[in-house]
């Protein structure tokens, strides 16, 4: 005996919520359907309330945290590498410097940032090492073929 307020099973796929996903299917994040880790949602609030401009596109949150995520990615596995090379397990911030500035498109990047506890990255000017003289011949003049 049905009730009047219980729906058919063919009724209750039909019908959607106003999201445009159909009854008791589970929310899926704009991260998701873009294939991101970062908050994409986040990332277009953070643009709306910066107020650059009045209307703020999705795609544009969507591209911003695709660069976000890929400049992070790209950052930690440099760190990574330098982690490793120091026989570290954890990345400190000393790898995250180095990383920074061992590469060259992260350091025209970042050339305002200091990494707090990162320290300095060791760099010689080549002007200031000294020269290698060749060596001087023992005989002191020219050597004839014979």
């Amino acid at each position: 005996m049905q009730t009047s307020s219980s729906v058919s099973p063919k009724a209750a796929v039909a019908v959607k919520k106003a999201t445009g996903r159909k009854k008791g299917a589970p929310a899926i994040s704009a991260s998701t359907r873009a294939g991101l880790l970062f908050p994409i949602g986040r990332v277009k609030a953070n643009i709306r309330k910066r107020g650059y401009t009045k209307r703020v596109s999705p795609a544009a949150a969507v591209y911003q945290a695709a660069v976000l995520e890929y400049l992070n990615a790209e950052m930690i596995e440099l760190a990574g590498k330098a982690a490793f090379d120091n026989k570290h397990k954890r990345i400190v911030p000393r790898d995250i410097a180095l990383a920074i500035g061992n590469d060259k498109e992260l350091t025209t990047l970042l050339k305002n940032v200091k990494v707090c506890g990162g320290g300095v990255v060791p760099n010689i000017h080549e002007r200031l090492i000294p020269k290698k003289k060749e060596p001087k011949t023992t005989t002191g003049g020219k050597r004839h073929a014979k």
